[in-house]
């Protein structure tokens, strides 16, 4: 016994903590313990006994049992017996003795799975500090083996969180093993799948503590999206994996790193609470930007679909606020970058649509209608600044805003297609608020910088973007789909300037009053044999309806008449106009409106002959087919038929005699066109008096019929750039009076003597003279500067005050004064008091 040292108890029961630098007392110590293994604790002797001389034969099972059992036993021991084995695992990872490595996990693993005791978190610490001497190794074995481990450890729930333990080092180490760049590439994708596994353990152990919110903080988002990311990239079929999460997948499917990070990034994203969400997402972005993913953006799309199904439908207007952010941001970025932030911006509206998107709804439209007016400034700067040498590069740029404006439009009309009624039509109000109009300040958009052209620019996308927010927009009244603060500026002369601008206000109004989707069945302007065919749907017109039309009927004639007479008018206006007098037809007619209708047709085509405005014969003659289908149209529609034979009967006369006056004929290629309408037969015109005939049988009010059509004038026509159709509509159109035929107006003319041509050529004199007056005074209102018109009218006023106080003198003089009247007698001032009975008052001043 003299060779054996003595070693008090309690020495031999104190954990040893692993140092390298004492590596040689390390090893003297142990062979003295060898010695005396009988004095030794009886946990190191357990843990002893599991280790087998040959690494090869694994796991002593037996001697493992007897540890499991006494850890159980006495879970005060484990600690120690975690730290005694780190010491060991720490030892054989510096000797690489890998075989002993792998038995030391297992033993951990199997004493971590069984013991599930408060006494358990003190072995934790050892356990963690084993698996983070693992990854901290160069061997890929290794790491995935404490990986392993560690996910093990993450799928069990402790009875109490402890509120100390960090897992920054994990994430940071978790984060590099999913870049691997290892050289060998199937080491490379098991590292990489091992570092995605950890992630996930590591979200699962620690996101379902509401107290422990440290693994939400942006500087350990900032490593995990962007790791989870980097792998999905690597997904060969985006499309086949777009939507809600996938199925279960086989065993081959889950060792690829990208469908793994693709599920875990779900799994992170759908246990995303209100308060963490935006720091899981601006990594995103982060990520997106720096590997430049924006363009082409299928990656991105796919992102963001997975970020929108995988979140609670109520955070849905987070994300949506995250990216209008983004856009915000990237407003100087190119414009195919800004297209694709745009493009996942309709994508996630798309989903969230389905689910809470309030609050975002106005915020969501206004950042769009911003960009689409920084894009039409950034191409109207393009076209000003274009040079010679830079016309092709200018180009390019102009056709990306193109897509940028065109995915902006799409996303409006996809978000607002999916908003409930009442959120439309106030959607509906908002962007037309924001269209320019000429000689207004109503419109809330800033166009100081684009110019004419950028400002007819902007007028199209809103108008495009109007169009797809109406479509399919369904109102039980008129009244509520074309209120008067949304009808005035649609309908605004400024918004005529242009044919594109007209076909697209027009179809806005088809839009909101084709209330039961006749519109397809009217598509092109034609001769229809027999409108019954076309089951033309209709209810009866309601109050509110006719309402609509004593108010605002004079207005929709007007737009029309003055529409069918500009001369930039194509084939589509014609088309549109044709469609606007069926639909109001079918849905706001009744017969005092069906009078209107005719009269109206009447007059566009007396202006047509007229030709007051000077029109190409093409436009003459496409006025005259648009008469000819509507009064055919109508005719059918009303079912009087007197009325309908008379239609019949010029159209057939037309077909023979003049085929450039139907719509078949004038609107096909290589029409022939007459040289003048004048000399054309009266058999091949509609007829007023024929009309008021037809339909005096019927019982309709034919009185109206005689007064010829003349559009209304307003303010604004005074303040437009167009030509003032004052001159225009203060002219009674009556190359056919409407109760005289034209043989009547042949054989009636008044003889011509001297007195005749005398008093004709004094009425032409005052005539002229009062035209060209008022013509003066409109052209100084339009040109003259504001500062001159203010003073000239600030001066009429002033005279006119000045005659009205002469005037007010003369007639009301002030009464005497009970205190008596101011008089001067020789030098002295003198009052004279009259008593009140004695004063006369003048008769305006006495009631």
């Amino acid at each position: 016994m003299k060779d054996y040292v003595q070693v008090p108890a309690a020495e031999l029961e104190k954990p040893y903590e692993y140092n390298s630098s004492e590596e040689s007392a390390t090893f003297l110590y142990l062979r003295v313990c060898c010695c005396c293994s009988a004095l030794r604790p009886r946990y190191k002797r357990l843990v002893d006994n599991i280790f087998p001389e040959d690494p090869k034969d694994g796991l002593v099972k037996a001697d493992m049992e007897k540890l499991t059992f006494y850890a159980v036993s006495a879970p005060e021991k484990l600690d120690r017996i975690g730290s005694y084995l780190a010491e060991r695992l720490s030892r054989d990872v510096v000797r690489h003795r890998s075989g002993y490595v792998l038995i030391a996990m297992e033993a951990l693993d199997q004493l971590l799975m069984a013991c599930h005791s408060q006494s358990i978190k003190p072995f934790v610490e050892s356990f963690l500090h084993m698996v983070a001497k693992l990854l901290e190794s160069g061997e890929p074995k290794l790491q995935v083996l404490g990986t392993n481990s560690f996910v093990k450890f993450a799928n069990i729930e402790e009875d109490t969180p402890s509120y100390h333990r960090r897992y920054d080092f994990f994430v940071s180490r978790f984060s590099a093993m999913c870049h691997s760049c290892h050289s060998d590439p199937e080491t490379r994708t098991e590292i990489r799948i091992a570092g995605i596994r950890g992630i996930q353990g590591v979200v699962r152990k620690t996101v379902n503590d509401e107290l422990r919110a440290t693994i939400w903080e942006p500087q350990h988002m900032d490593k995990i999206v962007p790791s989870l990311l980097f792998n999905m990239q690597k997904i060969e079929d985006v499309d086949s994996r777009i939507g809600p999460p996938p199925s279960p997948s086989t065993t081959d499917k889950e060792e690829n790193p990208s469908v793994l990070a693709e599920n875990c990034f779900r799994e992170l994203l759908g246990r995303a609470t209100f308060g963490n969400m935006n720091n899981a997402v601006r990594p995103v972005f982060a990520h997106l930007d720096h590997h430049k993913l924006w363009d082409p953006n299928e990656f991105a799309v796919h992102c963001f679909k997975i970020i929108m199904y995988s979140i609670q439908a109520q955070y849905s207007h987070h994300v949506i606020q995250e990216i209008l952010g983004h856009l915000d941001a990237c407003k100087k970025d190119s414009p195919r970058v800004r297209a694709g932030i745009i493009q996942v911006l309709l994508e996630a509206v798309a989903i969230a649509a389905k689910g809470s998107i309030g609050p975002t709804v106005l915020e969501v439209f206004n950042t769009l209608l911003k960009h689409l007016r920084l894009s039409v400034e950034f191409e109207a700067n393009d076209l000003h600044g274009e040079s010679v040498s830079s016309v092709s590069v200018n180009t390019g740029a102009r056709d990306d805003e193109k897509i940028v404006q065109n995915a902006i439009i799409q996303t409006i009309g996809f978000f607002g297609s999916n908003l409930p009624d009442y959120q439309r039509s106030e959607i509906m109000m908002f962007i037309m608020g924001k269209v320019p109009v000429f000689g207004t300040s109503t419109h809330t958009l800033d166009i100081s910088q684009l110019g004419d052209l950028g400002t007819r620019r902007i007028q199209i996308m809103l108008l495009r973007s109007l169009l797809m927010v109406t479509s399919g927009y369904k109102a039980k009244t008129i009244v509520t789909a074309l209120p008067g603060s949304f009808l005035d500026p649609l309908l605004s002369p400024s918004l005529m300037e242009d044919y594109e601008l007209r076909q697209l206000v027009l179809e806005v109004m088809h839009n909101l009053m084709d209330r039961h989707d006749n519109r397809a069945k009217l598509r092109g302007i034609r001769i229809i044999p027999d409108v019954a065919d076309l089951k033309i749907k209709r209810e009866k017109i309601c109050r509110q309806d006719t309402s609509f039309m004593k108010k605002n009927g004079q207005q929709l004639y007007r737009h029309i008449y003055l529409g069918c007479k500009e001369e930039d008018n194509v084939q589509k206006n014609y088309e549109l106009l044709y469609t606007s007098l069926a639909l109001i037809t079918i849905e706001l007619a009744n017969e005092e409106v069906v009078i209107d209708l005719i009269r109206l047709a009447i007059a566009l085509q007396d202006s047509a002959v007229i030709n007051e405005d000077n029109l190409p014969m093409f436009h003459r003659c496409g006025i005259m087919a648009l008469v000819a289908a509507y009064l055919n149209f109508v005719s059918q529609m009303i079912a009087v038929p007197a009325f309908c034979q008379h239609v019949s009967k010029v159209i057939e006369i037309r077909t023979m005699e003049a085929p450039y006056f139907l719509p078949e004929h004038i609107f096909r290629d290589k029409c022939m066109l007459p040289k003048s309408l004048e000399k054309h037969d009266k058999n091949l015109y509609f007829l007023t008096n024929k009309i008021a005939e037809s339909l005096g049988g019927s019982g309709y009010g034919i009185e109206r019929l005689s007064v010829p059509y003349v559009p209304q004038v307003t303010d604004e026509d005074r303040l437009s750039r167009r030509k003032s159709i004052v001159d225009t509509v203060s002219i009674q159109v009556d190359i056919l009076p409407n109760n005289v035929s034209s043989d009547d107006v042949v054989s009636n003319t008044e003889e011509i003597t001297f007195e005749a041509l005398k008093k004709a050529i004094d009425t032409n004199v005052m005539e002229e003279q009062e035209k060209e007056k008022r013509r003066l005074v409109i052209e100084k209102f339009q040109k003259a500067p504001f500062e001159e018109i203010a003073a000239q009218c600030e001066s009429k006023a002033n005279l006119l005050h000045d005659r009205l106080a002469q005037i007010l003198e003369l007639t009301i003089r002030p009464p005497p004064s009970p205190s008596g009247t101011l008089t001067i007698t020789s030098g002295h001032t003198q009052y004279q008091s009259v008593p009140v009975y004695e004063m006369k008052f003048p008769d305006l001043c006495v009631y």
